[in-house]
């Protein structure tokens, strides 16, 4: 039987790495960039010391990942208007069949979620990571921060509650949600005030990015009369400028709006008793490129 050669270890755990590193840190880009410079240390290290190489891989991808978080967050600290992490197209393949964990995988990676990380320290959110999405041992997490365990259990603890506190409760039923956003689309296409309405929940909000680079809200707009009228707004500017593609974005469906074949905008709305409670709008340019061969 053929010897597995370093390459081939390295692509066995990719995923896993892509999947820290992009949770850590809402950025696709920044998330392949941690991914190739654990690479390059795996390819250097000498691995006959190295006896899990797993584990020795998540904790060079994570421990770089904290180093590029502490310095983007002050970035983040200038963005302009609300931020939104970077669409990635999700598909967890065959080997997570659909059930319990396919559902904390989708939820681990959602708007909702990864905008409550933002808010956790570096620590917290590694810790955070590592643990509810990726299921390690507390022991492990704190070989890979370089912590005692007692440590690392008191941070969970603080980045769970701090978690359950903010983030919103929304129906997690594919279908539901993809029936919603195809009405939600047609409602908002078809200019049907009363039809958009009866989607929305009274209390909507509405999120825009655009980091100031495109057109969209600089503030959270909240109830179903404003944000209706602002899409409906928008629809009408828009008129025929745009084609519609649904698919499946930080796990969940999505509708991709193209001009000229190139993304413009991501809509992406949070169901809850079969009403929309929340619209994402990404339009931030630097965000969509990946989105461009979907």
């Amino acid at each position: 039987m053929a010897t597995e050669t370093p390459t081939d270890v390295f692509e066995e755990h990719r995923p896993t790495l892509t999947g820290v590193a992009y949770r850590m840190l809402g950025r696709a880009a920044d998330a392949e960039d941690v991914v190739q410079e654990a690479w390059l240390r795996w390819s250097a290290a000498d691995r006959a010391d190295i006896r899990e190489p797993r584990a020795y891989l998540v904790r060079v991808t994570t421990r770089l990942a904290l180093d590029r978080l502490r310095r983007v967050q002050a970035r983040r600290e200038s963005y302009v208007g609300p931020w939104l992490p970077e669409p990635i197209v999700t598909d967890f393949g065959p080997a997570v069949p659909d059930t319990a964990e396919r559902a904390l995988l989708a939820e681990s990676v959602s708007f909702a979620v990864l905008v409550v990380l933002e808010s956790l320290s570096p620590l917290e959110r590694a810790v955070f990571v590592l643990r509810e999405a990726f299921g390690f041992p507390f022991a492990e997490i704190a070989t890979t921060l370089d912590r005692s365990e007692a440590a690392v259990r008191q941070l969970a603890g603080r980045a769970r509650r701090h978690v359950d506190e903010r983030r919103p409760r929304y129906d997690v039923d594919p279908a539901e949600r993809r029936d919603v956003t195809e009405r939600f689309l047609a409602a908002a296409a078809g200019g049907d005030l009363a039809q958009l309405l009866a989607l929305l929940a009274p209390d909507v909000r509405l999120v825009g990015d655009s980091g100031g680079k495109s057109k969209a809200p600089r503030r959270i707009v909240e109830s179903a009369d404003k944000v209706g009228r602002f899409l409906l707004a928008a629809a009408r500017d828009a008129e025929a400028l745009y084609e519609f593609r649904l698919l499946e974005v930080n796990g969940a469906p999505a509708l991709l709006a193209l001009a000229d074949g190139a993304p413009d905008a991501l809509f992406q709305v949070e169901v809850r008793d079969g009403r929309v409670e929340c619209v994402y709008i990404v339009r931030n340019p630097d965000k969509l490129r990946a989105l461009a061969a979907g």
